[in-house]
């Protein structure tokens, strides 16, 4: 029997990386270190436990690059995405799931697989018997396992923090005051063009908002006061200190929603809440991660119009997010340069969010599979979303105005990451026939390049 591959981690990343090198026939042991020793953000010992979103965001494989990449990633037989359609919730063009049964699915599938080992414990040193070792230890990656791996690269790791949003019970929620819309009443995955809660704001009751956020007392961490946020995930207070119209400009932007208890009225600004679990008690506050104290975010929040009331699940948190510099330390194949049988996958490379980081987890897998076959395996096209991530993670150091390097920052997936097309577009749907003209390009790519490899790769 072939040696195994370990991974470290049982987050999104690793669950999917240890299931396509067993789909693969390759045995592996995931090490989990929850609940031996637990996390500031997580709640639960399951794996692949979502900790600050529900969302795997928009399901549009034909004009939205995170919704292609759900279109690759389900052709390649995708664990993750498998358990995200099973446990969908309504939430517009969005796929949004049911946290709970999320995690319990990926955690049965994965302790169920004949090839899949799951040992309990933390991982601070991957002993040197170990020739292959995926570390998909995400954003909360262990300081003795963050020390090994700097002394091993030669560099320190990078880190910023992801800040938490505050979860709501629905009954707690004055409906009639708020009200059930999706922007331009669109319609998602499950979703009836109705999937969000909204509670709107005059412009004085945005401004006494804005102050309060401006004047709120705040987790201060002063040994890390010069520590970077990254731009997708903003505490909503530090979205406040940017400007006063920031928020009305962001999360709480008023545009494709009508109030039917007020139709003449147009809102100033709108908070939205998105359904948080499958039978719809619990409702998250979109874009609203804080850093604010509980008891601030209490008061504050229950200024909006319709959560005056507002029982909350959970309230929001703030925790550390580690990452390596990835372009510079890692080969195409995801290796650690300086030592190969190192092989990172997830978060703590530098790509943004719960579906590229299992992209990412889902290619770890099967390099290593490959590897530990003996058989060679071409990369994905760059043309397609996880060719164009994977490009963005080993080889995404341009060069900077002074001639210097550029810092590597989190990325979620996008259209700018793809190579350009020759085609020109022109007109008024210039922009979404770009899109489309990049969706369809890689569509096409990706399955040649499944057709060049085993039909296995294929999903059913």
């Amino acid at each position: 029997m072939k040696a195994p591959v370990h991974i470290v981690g049982g987050g999104l990343a690793g669950s999917e990386a240890a299931w396509q090198a067993a789909e693969a026939g390759v045995p592996v042991v995931l090490h989990e270190m929850r609940p031996v020793r637990g996390t500031a953000a997580h709640r639960t010992d399951a794996l692949a436990e979502l900790v600050c979103s529900n969302s795997f965001r928009a399901d549009d494989s034909d004009t939205n690059a995170v919704g292609l990449l759900h279109h690759e990633m389900r052709r390649l037989g995708s664990l993750i995405m498998r358990a995200a359609d099973a446990n969908q919730v309504p939430a517009g063009g969005a796929l949004a799931v049911d946290r709970e049964g999320f995690s319990a699915a990926v955690t049965e599938a994965v302790g169920w697989h004949p090839l899949i080992e799951i040992q309990r414990e933390e991982v601070s040193v991957p002993p040197a018997g170990w020739d292959s070792v995926i570390l998909a230890t995400g954003p909360l990656t262990s300081a003795a396992l963050a020390e090994y791996i700097r002394e091993r690269s030669g560099s320190d790791a990078l880190a910023f923090f992801d800040a938490i949003a505050p979860i709501v019970h629905r009954d707690s929620i004055d409906m009639s005051v708020a009200w059930f819309q999706s922007r331009y009443d669109k319609s998602g995955p499950g979703g009836s063009g109705a999937d969000y809660i909204n509670c709107p704001l005059d412009r004085a009751q945005y401004e006494a908002f804005v102050d309060a956020l401006l004047a709120a007392e705040k987790v201060e961490f002063h040994e890390w006061e010069d520590t970077p946020y990254f731009d997708g995930c903003l505490p909503i207070e530090v979205m406040a200190e940017r400007g006063r119209d920031t928020l009305r400009f962001g999360p709480m932007k008023p545009i494709g929603l009508s109030n039917p208890h007020r139709p003449e009225h147009k809102p100033y600004a709108v908070v939205q809440l998105r359904q948080d679990n499958k039978h719809g008690t619990l409702f998250n506050m979109v874009g609203f991660q804080t850093k604010l104290r509980y008891g601030e975010q209490a008061r504050i929040f229950r200024m909006i119009p319709g959560l005056e009331k507002a029982e909350f699940a959970r309230l929001g948190g703030l925790h550390r997010n580690t990452y390596i510099d990835s372009p510079r330390l890692l080969d195409s194949h995801l290796r650690l340069r300086s030592e190969p049988r190192l092989r990172f996958a997830g978060q703590i490379t530098g790509c943004e969010g719960y579906v590229e980081s299992a992209g990412i987890g889902l290619l770890a897998g099967r390099f290593a599979a490959a590897e530990r076959r003996g058989e060679p395996f071409t990369l994905p096209p760059e043309t397609t979303a996880l060719g164009a991530l994977l490009a963005h993670i080993t080889s995404g150091h341009l060069p900077g105005e002074e001639g210097g390097a550029r810092s590597y920052q989190p990325m979620n997936v996008n259209f700018g990451l793809f190579p350009p097309l020759a085609e020109r577009f022109r007109g008024p749907d210039r922009v979404r026939d770009k899109k489309r003209a990049l969706t369809a390009r890689a569509k096409a790519d990706l399955e040649r390049w499944l057709g060049s490899h085993s039909t296995s790769d294929a999903a059913a």
